[in-house]
């Protein structure tokens, strides 16, 4: 028998009615926008050291966002990686401020709102003068916060090497053969190879320089054991060969990784200078949320963050003191390149040993 106050009671058994509202509302979760339940991410694109996993634990604690951090090993492989979807991969990265202007003038980087990031207030004097450090302004605007650097020496071994090398000539002596770890990069070892030709200004190099600095760099990898790409690689290979010299692209970071390990080193800054780099972290222009990569930078800035960076990793750090080059030191600061391409392009026929015979 029906009953009129209350027909569905009698024709929908309660156990299915409840699995009916179940059902109903699953199809409305189903239909939301999947990013309404997605974990907010910062995207990290950084050299190794940068981004360790348990600084990265404390960050996302914080700001309760997921951190996704992919290590590059090269300025080649950060500007593929950058320029590859106009900067939509990534919200922040590391790079130095020679090789920044190329970003800049591209438009792949946004200006930095100073306002977001109040640890620059904490930062060493010369690192606050933003606007005295060539690279990092244009237009009046800022364009990456500096966080780390190091001079670019020679590290030799002293079991090897009977007397400390004055010079990257070195690593091109017949003594050293296959005994020479270099770094594999198409834009310093141009430069290097430059300076030891006596070139004038070893970052902007004519269409001859490139030819004779070409010439010279394929002398190199034929003594080289092989070019290494990260700290660890170096450390590695050094280790468990006779290795004599190895071009620091990392500077003080690899110093102290391979006597970390336990090996007998010696670092010296050649008589014709030493490159040296600062980096900087930068927001792409393709940063899904600009606020939270500048809380990222600012986060890196704090004095503990920093000071870890260089009691694990070796590096200065802009918020507290570092030991300082002696005044005879000849430090040059990376500069823009005449043609980042051309060198890779030919960095690259370099490595593959590509028509050799043009050089």
């Amino acid at each position: 028998m029906q009953n009129p106050q209350n027909p569905l009671k009698t024709f929908v058994p309660f156990p299915l009615l409840r699995s009916l509202i179940v059902c109903a509302l699953a199809l409305i979760v189903l239909a939301l926008p999947s990013t309404l339940f997605a974990q907010e991410r910062l995207r990290v694109l950084a050299w190794p050291g940068y981004a360790d996993a348990d600084l990265v634990r404390q960050f996302e604690k914080r700001s309760g966002v997921q951190v996704e951090v992919t290590f590059i090993d090269s300025d080649d492989a950060l500007w593929d990686k950058i320029n590859a979807h106009n900067g939509g991969d990534y919200d922040v990265f590391a790079v130095n401020t020679a090789e920044l202007q190329r970003y800049i003038d591209k438009g792949l980087v946004l200006p930095i709102d100073l306002a977001r990031i109040p640890n620059h207030a904490k930062q060493l004097p010369r690192f606050r003068a933003l606007e005295a450090i060539p690279g990092l302004l244009r237009q009046g605007r800022v364009y990456a916060m500096p966080y780390t650097y190091s001079e670019m020496g020679l590290i030799y071994n002293r079991k090897t090497v009977k007397y400390a090398p004055q010079s990257m000539a070195a690593m091109w002596a017949p003594e050293y053969r296959g005994k020479v770890l270099a770094y594999n990069t198409s834009n310093h070892n141009f430069t290097i190879a430059a300076l030891l030709m006596g070139t004038s200004n070893p970052f902007r190099l004519s269409d001859q320089d490139l030819a004779q600095a070409a010439k010279k760099l394929v002398q190199l990898r034929r003594n080289v054991l092989t070019f290494y790409t990260t700290p660890e690689d170096a450390a590695r290979l050094f280790m468990t060969n006779d290795i004599a010299l190895v071009f620091a692209n990392y500077g003080t970071q690899q110093v102290q990784a391979l006597r970390a390990a336990g090996a007998d080193i010696g670092y010296i800054i050649p008589r014709e200078g030493a490159l040296a780099w600062l980096d900087c972290w930068a927001v792409t222009r393709g940063a899904k949320n600009p606020a939270l990569a500048a809380q990222w930078i600012n986060f890196t800035l704090e004095k503990n963050v920093s000071d870890r960076l260089t009691a694990k990793q070796g590096l200065a750090n802009t918020v507290t003191p570092f030991r300082t080059n002696e005044s005879k030191d000849k430090i040059l600061w990376l500069e823009p390149l005449e043609d980042n391409a051309k060198r890779k392009a030919l960095w690259d026929k370099i490595l593959s040993g590509d028509r050799l015979d043009r050089f």
